[in-house]
């Protein structure tokens, strides 16, 4: 089974209460074939330990819940460096920073650019974009936009 099973709302608000008591917040969680993928995050970063940490936490509660019939894996991650936007906030503590965009353009088809997140209007629920190198800006409908996320900068 390739697809991704849906988890039940008062699961993930509990897992959601294991990454608070652990200093994080819970991003994304998962469940495809046998692998239950949870990311994590916090302002100053995610640590190896924080990993570990939030790792048994969310085993003992998955144990206590009788969480899935069959043998999983579970694997506990950060967001990465290029880390995807999860959620329209994203889009708010980002504001400034390199972003990579791909949206459906209503007449020009499927597009990726990378640029400077310029602004979040949460009334009309798009971004702008301020395209690199060329300067040009977009604004973008969030109904289009297929994936979001941070374009590292070393």
């Amino acid at each position: 089974m390739n697809a991704s099973r849906r988890l039940e709302p008062d699961f993930l608000d509990e897992l959601s209460d294991v990454a608070m008591e652990s200093g994080c917040e819970l991003l994304d969680c998962e469940f495809q074939g046998n692998v239950l993928r949870l990311v994590i995050d916090r302002p100053e970063g995610v640590t190896i330990g924080d990993c570990q940490e939030f790792s048994k936490q969310a085993s003992a509660l998955l144990d206590v819940t009788d969480f899935g019939s069959t043998r999983y894996l579970l694997e506990v991650s950060s967001p990465g460096l290029d880390r995807k936007f999860y959620s329209d906030d994203d889009y708010d503590k980002y504001l400034g920073r390199k972003v990579r965009i791909s949206w459906h353009h209503p007449s020009r088809g499927k597009t990726t650019f990378v640029g400077i997140l310029r602004d979040f209007d949460r009334t009309q629920n798009q971004v702008t974009v301020e395209d690199l190198p060329s300067g040009e800006s977009h604004a973008i409908s969030l109904k289009h936009i297929d994936l979001a996320r941070l374009e590292p900068e070393f």
